[in-house]
């Protein structure tokens, strides 16, 4: 079979037979079809399809003197009679090669462009989606990546952020974006010189496109004030930011180490009163009294989602009489605990808990002289109470281990690294049984989280947010299941 390879410019298919088929116009007919054959010039030639001697070269062709080891020489191979079908074949394939190299062309160009703010003409529109003249090429805004409600009109001049610029047997190959909140954070990076030079850093932003977003921004020079400067004077630098975004309202928040200051700020206009954060959870509940509470959940639970996104954190809403109802509720089911499993009077349940012991386990590992210093319990006690907190632990273990294999879980899922007895149990209840099952599920269907109902936020409980485990390592588990069963 020969390769077909256009003069003007693509690579051929076949490395090894160098073999062109050139038309010398551009209408591709049978009389005006030439072929050639190319040949690199060497000293001594080893395969007489590729390659030629320098010799051998000028003769071919006199022009030919000028040329040197290494060079490429053309050399002309009779012509034959091409019918139709081969001519129309020839045609296409030489059509075909010459849209991919300008495909790869606009890859290469645009590829270095991407995580920038890019700047066209709209040239039409196309199911909702928005096709963009670049000038040497187009892009796409796709109709999810649009400000809602937005008016864009052919011919006009929009501004967004290059997202992705990848390789499409078909198709746009340049994808932008004006929702995304890297889009936010390159208009604030032009409008900023501070931000521009380095001497105030973007920590990370969040996005509801058209209606509200956040940025949180820190100062790498401590003497400027980060949220000034992203104002500017009489909010000039701010409003440019909230014009090309059509009039999105942006609170621009004050970057802290300390969560707990950090969350106070993101809430704003919300008065925060305190913050419990559990950093291994990653969550945060945040106290506040009650004309405060719909300031921080904001429109439609809008103020607290952004929140959660700009922290990367879990931000559990609360009054003060709710959150002091909670930890009544959380120490007396501690209490309970102690007593009923431990056979324990309901006083000294009770100061374990205050004590910080939580758990029968907290128990078990500890020492006897931890325990002695709790007032009122002596040595003999502490003893007593580790040796009972053991033989509960072993017995729960045997329950647990029975019950496993009553609910039918398979072998599997079992050995997933990462999954205590106590958790394949609460799966098992929740008839996922197999790895296959456990894969299909996404992290919040383990940890738990929140949703807006009706207008209303509303707990969403996780199978798994009894057992303390963070989103990240929900993710980890679910991928490592999932590369288990794609890899058989």
């Amino acid at each position: 079979m020969v390769d077909i390879w256009p003069f003007y410019g693509t690579r051929p298919y076949n490395q090894d037979a160098k073999t062109l088929i050139a038309p010398s116009t551009d209408h591709l007919s049978i009389e005006n079809i030439e072929i050639f054959r190319k040949l690199t010039i060497v000293e001594k030639p080893e395969n007489s399809n590729t390659e030629i001697s320098l010799e051998d070269a000028i003769k071919l062709n006199e022009l030919n003197k000028g040329k040197t080891v290494g060079d490429e020489v053309l050399q002309p191979l009779p012509s034959f009679d091409f019918g139709r079908i081969a001519a129309q074949t020839a045609k296409q394939v030489i059509s075909f090669n010459v849209r991919e190299a300008e495909r790869e062309r606009q890859f290469n160009d645009f590829i270095d462009k991407k995580d920038t703010i890019l700047s066209g003409i709209v040239k039409r529109l196309e199911f909702g989606s928005v096709i963009v003249d670049l000038g040497r090429t187009e892009a796409i805004i796709q109709k999810n990546e649009l400000i809602p409600r937005e008016n864009i009109k052919a011919g006009d001049r929009v501004k967004a952020y290059c997202y992705d610029v990848r390789r499409e047997p078909r198709g746009q190959q340049i994808f932008l974006s004006r929702a995304h909140p890297k889009f936010m954070e390159k208009l604030f990076v032009q409008e900023v010189p501070e931000i521009y030079d380095g001497l105030i850093e973007i920590k990370s932003s969040s996005r509801d496109p058209g209606s509200r977003a956040k940025i949180c921004v820190k100062a790498v020079d401590t003497s400027l004030d980060p949220v000034g400067a992203c104002v500017g004077m009489r909010g000039s630098r701010v409003q440019a930011v909230v014009n090309e975004l059509q009039g999105e309202k942006i609170d621009i928040v004050n970057w802290s180490e300390d969560a707990a200051i950090l969350v106070s700020n993101a809430l704003s206009p919300a008065e925060v009163q305190r913050v419990n954060v559990d950093a291994e959870r990653k969550k945060l509940d945040v106290i506040l009294t009650e004309e405060n509470l719909s300031k921080a959940i904001g429109r439609r639970g809008q103020n607290v989602r952004l929140a959660t996104k700009l922290l990367n954190y879990e931000i559990n809403i609360m009054t003060d009489a709710e959150d002091s109802e909670r930890r009544q509720l959380e120490f007396k089911e501690k209490t309970d605990n102690f007593v009923k499993n431990l056979e324990l009077d309901e006083t000294l349940g009770q100061l374990l808990v205050a004590e910080g012991f939580s758990t029968i386990d907290d128990i078990k590992d500890s020492l006897p002289e931890n325990l002695t210093k709790i007032e009122g319990i002596e040595e003999e006690t502490a003893i007593a109470l580790i040796d009972r907190a053991k033989e509960f632990h072993q017995k729960d273990q045997e329950d647990i281990s029975e019950r496993i294999k009553e609910l039918g879980l398979r072998d599997a899922l079992i050995n997933l690294k990462g999954l205590t007895p106590g958790m394949l149990v609460t799966l098992g209840e929740q008839k996922i049984l197999t790895l296959e099952d456990f894969a299909d599920l996404a992290s919040d269907e383990l940890t738990g989280g929140y949703d807006v109902v009706k207008g209303e936020r509303v707990k969403i409980q996780g199978y798994l947010e009894d057992f303390a485990l963070s989103k990240e390592e929900a993710d980890e588990l679910i991928m490592s299941a999932r590369n288990i069963i794609y890899k058989d």
